[in-house]
């Protein structure tokens, strides 16, 4: 086709800008006779980079992939309606008062916070920490990230006059106007999530500078236009941005295909699944109560103020991490590869804790599982597929585990468990699941993130009236698959066995 009959296409496009911890997308969002279909118009890596001891985001690198995507797009698409971001939590960035890095962009795995929730505590004491803001304790948390850079007297937090959080900054870029998502402020630490609101108290007795966190900013929020030097590189003229649920995991719950939004009473779960799965039930309220502090659950803000009563679980990383250990020793295995051979390796014969600390950021993960089962006492693997196979059930028993903890606090069963994301395609993993909690597992969308992002825009430009709307959108859009259990008392010697959580 050449340029003179090349005509876009001129459905009504939203842009969803999707940053994972390993990669990032410009999804193009399109609705056609009352179902939503995408296209990743461009995908790119988001590596971290080993700068001396620390390790840090390449910020300045997702910003140009992100305006190369947003270009393609407005090439392709003649009525672009709206662009929003979204991405991984807890990490930020500091601006000075001529609009530029007042320092670092340090990764959540960077080492600083080693030991950080230890010195917080003394400070303030964790159970006054966890009536503050509900949240689960993990030393990657902003508020320990932050406690770091002011112990190690950081200038970057003297010459700052803004916090932004990474969809934040992202935006800030976009359309120029700085704001505070409260999706992704929730997984701070610093949110009073019953006010809805910064914890002041918290920030000054941590002795963080306040004026660094301005006024919170509600999912589908209009900032304005993409500002003009971004629309002359990208072509985006007049295009607002609208604010998604900027934590990817807020962005996906909302694509959830449930039959309800925020029940008082639900009987269905979610896991979110990527390099992190987050486990959890949505609510009409945050449930700050001795039984979530023990259990370590956190309530993360959800859109139209639902709560997100979830656990943080290590996720696909090890088995990903796996594969480029793989890849180093130069075997080129493939993701249906290495599932396969975890289909036909003997059944728990190695059991991994996906949270343990051997796994948070090691040099080779294939390394660091030979030294983990031999600290445990269990056998050495004697296959790749063995490997594999730990990887995912170890999941599947944590999810197993995780599933007890939500229905002892909600003090009633949950039927069933929707698993959303990149997981949602691994037919194996989610068996194991269904088997392993011996309840009825739906997977899909697996685009769920991106997904919810375009919802959300949707939402914030009057397309869509409710996110019940929303969730009938969804439901109407995307086939999900379905699990029934099979076998789940297998699971409950092994589960015994691991006594690994």
């Amino acid at each position: 086709m050449t340029a003179s009959t090349y005509h876009p296409n001129a459905s009504p496009a939203y842009l969803a800008v999707d940053l994972g911890a390993s990669s990032g997308r410009v999804i193009a969002g399109v609705l056609i006779d009352g179902k939503l279909t995408l296209e990743a118009v461009h995908r790119f890596a988001n590596d971290p980079v080993r700068v001396q001891d620390s390790l840090q985001w390449d910020l300045i690198g997702l910003w140009k992939e992100i305006q190369t995507g947003l270009r393609i797009a407005a090439n392709k698409y003649s009525d672009v309606q709206s662009v929003g971001v979204d991405s991984w939590g807890v990490d930020y960035v500091l601006i000075d008062r001529n609009g530029q890095f007042a320092g670092s962009m340090f990764n959540y795995r960077d080492n600083r916070t080693q030991g950080m929730l230890e010195k917080s505590f003394q400070i303030v004491p964790r159970r006054e920490i966890f009536a503050a803001t509900g949240l689960q304790f993990m030393q990657i948390n902003t508020l320990y990230q932050l406690l770091a850079a002011k112990l190690a007297d950081d200038p970057a937090l003297q010459v700052a006059e803004r916090f932004l959080m990474i969809g934040d900054f992202f935006h800030w870029l976009l359309s120029g106007k700085a704001s505070n998502e409260i999706t992704n402020v929730s997984t701070s630490q610093l949110l009073d999530p019953r006010a809805g609101d910064w914890s002041r108290t918290l920030i000054d007795r941590f002795g963080l500078p306040s004026k660094l966190f301005g006024r919170l900013t509600p999912p589908g929020t209009d900032l304005g236009p993409v500002q003009p030097s971004v629309a002359e590189v990208t072509g985006l003229h007049d295009v607002p941005v609208i604010v998604p649920a900027t934590h990817d995991t807020a962005s996906a719950v909302l694509a959830v295909p449930a039959e309800d939004f925020a029940p008082a009473k639900p009987d269905w779960c979610y896991i979110s699944s990527g390099t992190w799965s987050l486990m959890g039930c949505e609510l009409n309220q945050p449930m700050i109560t001795d039984r979530c502090a023990e259990l370590n659950f956190t309530n993360e803000t959800g859109v139209g103020g639902s709560t997100r009563l979830l656990k943080n679980i290590g996720g696909l990383w090890i088995f990903q991490q796996i594969r480029q250990s793989m890849i180093r020793r130069g075997k080129e295995v493939s993701w249906d590869d290495m599932v396969q051979q975890a289909k036909a390796a003997p059944a728990f014969s190695l059991l991994i804790d996906p949270d343990a600390a051997d796994f948070v950021a090691p040099t080779d993960m294939v390394d660091a599982i030979v030294a983990y089962a031999k600290r445990t006492g269990q056998p050495e693997p004697t296959s790749d597929g063995v490997f594999y196979r730990g990887a995912l059930e170890g999941l599947a028993i944590r999810y197993r585990v995780c599933l007890g903890m939500l229905e002892s606090m909600l003090g009633h069963p949950l039927k069933t468990i929707h698993i959303v994301g990149g997981g949602a395609v691994n037919a194996l993993l989610c068996q194991m699941t269904a088997d392993a909690c011996d309840r009825n597992v739906i997977a899909g969308p697996v685009e769920a993130t991106a997904i919810g992002n375009v919802l959300m825009q949707m939402i914030g430009l009057g397309k869509l009236d409710s996110f019940d709307d929303a969730r009938q959108l969804v439901r109407a859009s995307f086939e999900p698959e379905h699990y029934q259990p099979t076998d789940s008392e297998a699971w409950t010697e092994p589960a015994q066995r691991a006594q690994l959580w």
